[in-house]
């Protein structure tokens, strides 16, 4: 039987996280590779703003073979696509033939991954999609997971948010209009333990940053959290 190989798009994040969780408990396909992509420029990971050097202490805990992928800073569609057109050609020449994700209901995000991929013949998986996002994060708590919110959406939450690990007390904080995973960036996570992991990952809390981006015309605001690796 041939060996069904898959490569996961980690983001640093607790969905991800839990994204490879499912398809090691699913023992359908093998994760391996793991490929992130961030700023060239910040050499940090995109909206989650985790640094290099965090990202690589995850892989190695983790144990699975990794990749990084420096992009420019805040790209077009064209410029990503054809940065990922070479490494995409270069993994299914490898033998991957799946690619999977931690996206749980946007469409439009779905059907974007699975339009470009299928140029390559790579299938992609959503483990999570259409899972109840309160049973999700809720899941993660019960698994072991541990994660800390790094960046929110200055425009829905307020930077008090930053630094707080997610757990029951950080659900209750959530508005009502927020979804609990922060499925539509409420909020972004750097996943530092459980059981994907071999080990924690150790990190300090620094200052608290506003950020600004303008990106097709349009403005979003962003909080940060800065962590340093210990």
């Amino acid at each position: 039987m041939k060996r069904l190989k898959a490569f996961l798009n980690w983001s640093s994040g607790k969905d991800s996280a839990r994204a490879l969780w499912e398809i090691r408990k699913q023992k359908e396909l093998h994760v391996d590779y793991l490929i992130t992509t961030i700023s060239d420029k910040y050499q940090r990971v995109s909206l989650h703003g985790i640094r290099k050097e965090l990202l690589i202490q995850q892989f190695q805990s983790i144990g699975i073979p990794y990749q990084i992928l420096e992009i420019p800073d805040l790209p077009t569609n064209e410029e990503y696509e054809k940065i990922m057109e070479f490494h995409l050609n270069n993994l299914k020449m490898q033998g991957f033939d799946y690619a999977i994700f931690g996206d749980i209901f946007l469409e439009e995000v779905r059907s974007y991954r699975e339009r470009q991929l299928s140029r390559y013949e790579i299938k992609a998986i959503f483990p999570l999609w259409g899972r109840d996002t309160k049973v999700l994060i809720q899941e993660f708590i019960e698994l072991g997971f541990r994660a800390i919110v790094v960046s929110v959406n200055a425009e829905i939450l307020g930077k008090e948010l930053l630094a707080q690990e997610i757990n029951s007390y950080f659900l209750k904080q959530l508005p009502k209009n927020v979804d609990p995973c922060g499925e539509k960036g409420e909020y972004h996570t750097f996943c530092f333990d459980g059981p994907i992991f071999q080990f924690p990952i150790p990190f300090e809390i620094k200052e608290h940053v506003l950020k600004t981006y303008e990106y097709q015309n349009q403005k979003a605001s962003y909080w940060f959290c800065e962590l340093l690796p210990k």
